[in-house]
């Protein structure tokens, strides 16, 4: 990952805490399927380093040590992701980062 470079001696993991699970957007009763449901999605919520360090992304968005390098994570996969939701995007999504390959119409969604 460019956004994490060689501090920590390089990533080592990334912890996933969503992927393929067939249900609805944010579980809801009658909303549309996710992208999750299709395979198309995948939740991350930390990236581990190699001198067992955990950049997460709950603790680290607004730390002055780790925000700079998640906010660039978050930035750079708008455009190869067509959906990027972060933890500005709302409540749910305060721990973890959620990348999709959804199509828009105006391009990707990114919040």
């Amino acid at each position: 990952m460019p956004a994490v470079g060689s501090d920590g001696g390089g990533v080592a993991s990334i912890r996933v805490v969503a992927h393929y699970a067939c249900r609805t957007r944010n579980n809801r009763a009658g909303a549309r399927m996710s992208e999750h449901a299709h395979g198309k999605a995948i939740d991350i919520a930390s990236i581990g380093l190699r001198d067992g360090q955990e950049i997460t992304v709950l603790t680290g968005w607004n730390s002055n040590d780790d925000g700079q390098q998640l906010r660039r994570m978050w930035r750079d996969a708008c455009g190869p992701f067509g959906t990027v939701l972060g933890p500005e995007a709302d409540e749910l999504h305060r721990d973890h980062f959620h990348f999709d390959t959804a199509r828009h119409r105006s391009g990707s969604y990114c919040r």
